[in-house]
């Protein structure tokens, strides 16, 4: 999104916050392509047989988003952030309804293999997230970053924008975070 656009989605979502409705017209236009590739994202990450298309998350997401209507947006990224977050927790709520393979309980795998994967399953989705719940009882900052940057596909300076610390602490972090992740998930 170019720098323009992106004052311009923050002043919509600022205007929005503050109970302009016609703000919210303009505003779903320029924010749907990016909810978009968020959700071709995590959808990437699922199996192929999976049945919640991209065009299915954007929607769920998009009717959480606008309940949320004493919600103060601080900037785009701050919502990118925030739709982030409710992208992983309606795949995660979706992986646990779904009955589980043939092969039993959920395996564990390595953050590293997570990243890289176009082929993450359900029921990994599912121990990745149980993983950031723990680490958020350790430091919730370290799992807020895990989350805009795996999940929401936020660059380092947005992460860095949306928590308010330097990009160098955000890369610190994650760096920590991975490890971490990957430490957990390999028990």
């Amino acid at each position: 999104m170019a720098e323009t656009s992106s004052h311009e989605v923050t002043g919509l979502l600022i205007a929005w916050s503050n109970g302009d409705e016609s703000a919210l017209e303009k505003l779903v236009p320029l924010i749907h392509a990016e909810l978009y590739r968020l959700a071709k994202r995590y959808m990437g990450r699922q199996s192929p047989d999976h049945p919640l298309q991209p065009t299915a998350l954007v929607n769920e997401a998009f009717l959480r988003l606008i309940d949320w209507k004493n919600a103060r947006w601080q900037n785009r990224a701050h919502f990118f952030g925030v739709s982030a977050q409710l992208m992983r927790r309606i795949l995660v709520d979706f992986a646990r309804k779904r009955p589980r393979t043939s092969q039993g309980a959920a395996r564990h795998v390595p953050i590293d293999e997570a990243l890289a994967s176009s082929n993450t399953r359900s029921a990994d989705i599912v121990a990745l997230d149980e993983a950031l719940k723990e680490l958020a009882k350790l430091d919730e900052r370290k799992s807020r970053i895990v989350e805009m940057r795996f999940f929401g596909g936020l660059s380092v300076e947005e992460t860095a924008e949306v928590l308010k610390v330097s990009p160098v602490t955000v890369m610190r972090e994650w760096n920590k975070a991975k490890a971490w992740l990957y430490r957990e998930m390999s028990e």
